[in-house]
This record gives structure tokens, sequence and C-alpha cells, in this order.
């Protein structure tokens, strides 16, 4: 095998990896936003029950109020008492007092009602809350986990960089030319093997007579069909 073949072959291989790795590398912030989403949503319904505990505090503390009023307003009531003259105005005057008697009972069992509810929803809330921290937790691990693989790659793509730079130093310029216009259109993939008369890149067979001259390696031979630069591995 011609060394430019097998320079070829190499440069291929190391573009393989860093197509691999620089997929790998682009689809990181993907990947994290893909795994952000139930985080998202776990926050999301933990503002939501927020929302509504806030909501459930502020009804009772106007409960609380109407609750003040109403008290204030009985012993307004029980302080006229004296002033009243009739036994008319007296049993009228009892009369209120008891209707304002029994709308404080209806506002503490409206009370109880609402801190009964406030208590569950809280229990709820703290659930949430443990929810979204867990779901933070996760997500941070998994973070830390690409970043880590972010780096080995990055520092790998350094070293087949500089192995390119050489294998592209080792060929012909218009050999490299030829090689990056079938990277280009190949899909990534500018060399492939030859076996048994079919190109490995496009699987269409290969006219005999090439496929002899092929198994050479001794010439830039490219596939009829899909136009790449095709080699023959020893012992195929």
């Amino acid at each position: 095998m011609k060394d430019f073949i097998k320079h070829l072959i190499g440069l291929q291989n190391a573009d393989t990896l860093i197509l691999k790795k620089r997929i790998f590398i682009d689809k990181v912030p993907a990947r994290i936003h893909e795994v952000d989403e139930p985080l998202k949503q776990a926050k999301a319904d933990l503002e939501k029950m927020r929302q509504k505990n806030e909501g459930l505090v502020r009804k009772k503390r106007e409960k609380e109020k109407a609750l003040e009023d109403v008290h204030e307003k009985i012993k307004k009531m029980k302080a006229r008492s004296s002033d009243l003259k009739t036994n008319k105005e007296y049993q009228a005057h009892l009369k209120e007092i008891e209707s304002s008697e029994k709308e404080i009972g209806s506002i503490e069992e409206q009370i109880l009602v609402i801190m009964e509810e406030l208590d569950a929803s809280i229990a709820q809330q703290k659930a949430k809350e443990e929810n979204v921290n867990a779901e933070a937790a996760r997500l941070e691990v998994f973070r830390k986990g690409l970043e880590d693989e972010v780096k080995v790659y990055e520092s790998e793509l350094a070293g087949l960089k500089e192995e390119r730079a050489k294998l592209v130093r080792q060929l012909e310029p218009d050999m490299y030319e030829t090689y990056m216009f079938g990277l280009r259109h190949g899909g990534g993939t500018a060399v492939t093997a030859a076996k048994d008369e079919v190109c490995l890149g496009c699987n269409m067979n290969i006219p005999p007579q090439l496929f002899v001259e092929i198994k050479k390696n001794e010439e830039i031979i490219q596939c009829p069909q899909c136009g790449r630069i095709l080699y023959y591995e020893d012992g195929q």
C-alpha cells in the first residue's frame, strides 16, 4: 500500500473522530436543556403551590379581620343596651346581637376550613420543594458529567488536529483537494474500503477490472457512483 493511501486513510480516521467529538460537544447545550425540562416543570409546580398558599393566607387574614369586625360590632351593640327604652327595641337589639354571634360561628368555621386546607397545602409545598432540590441535584450531576466529558474530548481534539495537520502536510495539494471535496459531499466520509467488488461507502458494485486496480493500492481511484476514494485492505 502506497504511503499516500495510508495518509488518506489516517486522515479519514482522524476526521471521523474529530467530527464525532465535535458533534458531541455541540449537542451538549441541547442535552442539558432537554434534561432541564423536569426541573423547570418542578419549579413551575412549586411556584403555583406557593401562590395558592399565599392566597389561602390572605383569605385567612381577611376572615380573621372580618371576625374582629363582628366582635367589635357586638361589643358596641352591647354597650348601647342601656340606651334602649322600649321592650320592642330591646328585643330587636338582642336579635341583632344573636345574628352577629351566629355570623361569628360561621366565620370561625370558615377559618378552620381554610387552616386545614392550608396545612395540607403547605405539606404539598414542602414535597414540591424537595422535588425541586432533587431535580436540581440530578441536573447538576448530569451537567458536571458532560462538562468533564467535554474537557476530555477537547483535549483529544487538540491531539487529533495536530495529527491531522501532519497528515495533510504529507499529501499533495491536489490530492488533499480531492479528499476535501469527497469529505464535504460524502457526508463526512471521503475515503472508504472496497470489498468483494462493492464500495462500502455507497454499497454499489464496482466494475471487476476497476476492483483489480483498487486492490493494488497504488493510485487514487474514486467510486464511479459516490466519488469516494477507495482502497483495499489486505486480508479481506
